[in-house]
């Protein structure tokens, strides 16, 4: 079982600048805890997200000397895998390809077709510098723009995906349509029939609803799962139809009584929950 912490995803809609200081001292606490992965930080524009404008200050004050814990960062583009790639520090590189035109527009500023053929520039960086490169399927569970949407056109993205070797895809909940039904469908069909990707969940949610999904999920074989203490942020790119990230606390409450061994340092996780409360209060 792999639970990834997203404090980027937390962070990035907020307008009032995080002090540098306060980001870097979140993020070694976070590091404390033993989570999977952390998606720490992300090399994209500066006026697209404004709050990530320091994640090379950031990473430079993090303390990776007793941690287990690997760096995720986003990027939107060549130039920002270009970026990222050389910090030896950072395993993953987290790209959003959405299955909406119009998302991935207002998101990465390309078409769908342009978008994957940067992907496999980026596969490319990723593999000559020893990165592994995560792609998250946005908008994976529907859309809100009347865009058409259909399990099997899932299945087409995961296929193309295949084809450049992408080892790990993440179906993200971009919007909250997700439901138990499309994600029982969409994990039991897909991780047996691509054995050798690792499949995730990034599932944004109310809070009325975050166990059906993590449940759903779990049940149809997923060993990896998103989230961000709190359920704080969520994508800014999505505006009017943002909802939280999935709460971290919640999702290790519930696999904790499932007897799912997470492996986790308890003071840290409650130290680290404590913290986030001063951290986005903004």
């Amino acid at each position: 079982m792999k639970i990834i912490e997203c404090p980027r995803d937390a962070m990035q809609g907020i307008t009032e600048f995080i002090p540098t200081e306060t980001k870097i001292s979140y993020l070694n606490t976070l590091l404390q805890v033993g989570f999977d992965s952390l998606d720490f930080g992300s090399f994209v524009s500066p006026k697209a997200i404004p709050q990530m404008r320091d994640t090379e200050e950031v990473l430079a004050g993090l303390d990776l000397s007793a941690t287990k814990t690997k760096l995720l960062a986003i990027i939107a583009n060549l130039r920002g895998a270009e970026q990222a790639a050389t910090h030896r520090e950072i395993k993953y590189l987290g790209f959003p390809l959405s299955m909406s035109e119009m998302f991935q527009q207002r998101n990465t500023n390309k078409s769908i077709a342009q978008a994957l053929e940067e992907l496999a520039q980026i596969q490319d960086v990723c593999v000559k510098n020893g990165k592994e490169l995560v792609t998250y399927i946005s908008m994976g569970f529907g859309n809100p723009y009347d865009e058409p949407w259909n399990t099997e056109t899932v299945g087409e993205f995961v296929q193309k995906l295949d084809k450049l070797q992408v080892k790990i895809i993440s179906l993200s909940d971009t919007i909250g349509v997700s439901n138990p039904e499309n994600i029982t469908y969409l994990f039991s069909n897909l991780i047996p029939a691509f054995k050798h990707i690792e499949f995730g969940a990034h599932l944004h949610t109310n809070p009325n609803t975050w166990q059906e999904k993590v449940e759903a999920a779990y049940n149809a074989g997923c060993r990896r799962f998103d989230g961000a203490m709190k359920g704080f942020g969520g994508c800014p790119m999505a505006k009017d139809e943002l909802v939280g990230n999935m709460a971290t606390e919640n999702m290790v409450q519930y696999f904790n009584q499932k007897g799912v061994d997470l492996g986790l340092n308890e003071t840290a996780f409650a130290s680290a929950l404590a913290q986030a409360g001063s951290v986005f209060a903004h």
